[in-house]
């Protein structure tokens, strides 16, 4: 589906001398009877505004949701003369002009479909991270150096391939936020160990992937991560699928996000339960301590992120991924900069932090408030039927 949002017009564009506007009604005060005007015609000065939108969209939907990203709500129908945003729509699909071999009635909304291709490399990611720590324990030396650098590249790019297609995928091809994404995971992997020796006065030496290293490599969580690639993408195909078929049935925007908000809370506890599972089975593999907090507080702040991009909401998950990965890292900074002379104060919050719930106290608070912000954000944001009338599907 073509998205009409790009026909929305820019602000401050002229409006005709006696045309309707909705911006220039009030949004309080009691709702009065709608009348017509003499002399104008409100829904053609409408449409005159968005006359992008109305030409491009290929069923009335798509003009409502474009609408309603505009600021153009139920209430702001009504003084059009409709009872809702849909209906006014309607009306505005109808009366555009097509030419004479267009289709005589609007396009039945189509649902994203599940492909081979995503499906695939949706798998890739988990695949190469297991090779990439089964070689980890099979090697020793110079060669388990080789073989982590060589597991990390392939990981990363396999990572890459798997969000550019299928229902994770950004609405203009990047994300981004990898850099900080590649931060959390890369602490996931490091951090703790880096945090333990560094608030006992190390590290002495770097890691080797050894289990009895001074500064041991936590390799159950970044597997178990990769792993939930798949369910990840399956959630969000999930919501994308459910979504638009409610989207079909609504008949007013305050309906659709009622309907669409427990999609989106049972998509992502969905997800947050196949990301217990998989840990719960890395672990056990592995031989690891279970790491729960904290694996789970990032995989939802990475699950939200990855939703909301795929939905073109890039603002908000760059920011709260900014502020989780500086928190982290003013954590380290912290433990280091406490060894200048006279600066063993700027310790002592996160010592008290390491002391009370250990090394896994601080992804933990991070990435579990920058989830919970998300989680927020994203129940206002994709439960529009703006966020859900085109959807991205490589």
């Amino acid at each position: 589906m073509s998205s009409g949002l790009g026909g929305l017009d820019r602000p401050g564009a002229p409006t005709s001398p006696g045309t309707w506007d909705e911006r220039s009604e009030p949004t309080t005060g009691p709702r009065s009877t709608p009348t017509r005007r003499t002399g104008a015609d409100p829904v053609k000065a409408l449409m005159h505004r968005h006359r992008d939108l109305c030409e491009r969209a290929v069923d009335p939907l798509e003009i409502a949701a474009g609408l309603e990203a505009h600021g153009i709500s139920d209430r702001t129908a009504s003084r059009f003369l409709h009872r809702d945003v849909f209906s006014l729509a309607e009306e505005m699909y109808a009366r555009v002009s097509r030419g004479a071999e267009a289709a005589p009635g609007p396009a039945p909304l189509a649902t994203p479909r599940a492909r081979a291709d995503w499906i695939l490399l949706t798998l890739l990611p988990g695949v190469l991270c297991a090779a990439a720590v089964t070689a980890l324990h099979l090697t020793h030396g110079q060669s388990r150096l080789i073989a982590a650098a060589s597991g990390a590249l392939a990981v990363t790019l396999a990572l890459r391939a798997a969000l550019s297609r299928g229902p994770l995928a950004p609405t203009d091809r990047r994300h981004p936020t990898t850099a900080r994404v590649s931060w959390l995971v890369g602490y996931a992997l490091l951090g703790d160990g880096l945090l333990r020796a560094a608030a006992t006065g190390g590290p002495d030496a770097l890691p080797t992937g050894a289990a009895e290293d001074p500064w041991p490599l936590t390799t159950a969580p970044v597997l178990a991560l990769t792993l939930s690639c798949v369910p990840a993408a399956w959630c969000a195909h999930l919501l994308a699928v459910r979504a638009r078929r409610k989207l079909s049935s609504s008949r007013a925007l305050a309906e659709f996000a009622t309907s669409a908000k427990p999609l989106l809370l049972g998509a992502f506890t969905l997800y947050l339960c196949a990301l217990a599972a998989l840990l719960a089975i890395a672990t056990t593999a592995l031989d690891q301590p279970s790491t729960y907090p904290q694996t789970l507080t990032l995989g939802a702040l990475l699950f939200l992120c990855l939703l909301l991009t795929s939905h073109g909401f890039t603002h908000a998950p760059v920011l709260v991924l900014t502020a989780a990965a500086s928190a982290e890292a003013t954590a380290l900074a912290a433990l280091f900069a406490a060894r200048l002379p006279g600066g063993a104060w700027l310790a002592t919050p996160v010592q008290a932090l390491i002391d009370t719930g250990g090394p896994a106290a601080i992804p933990t608070i991070a990435c579990g408030t920058a989830a919970l912000t998300l989680l927020l954000h994203a129940t206002r944001t994709l439960t529009r039927a703006s966020a859900h009338a085109t959807q991205n599907q490589p």
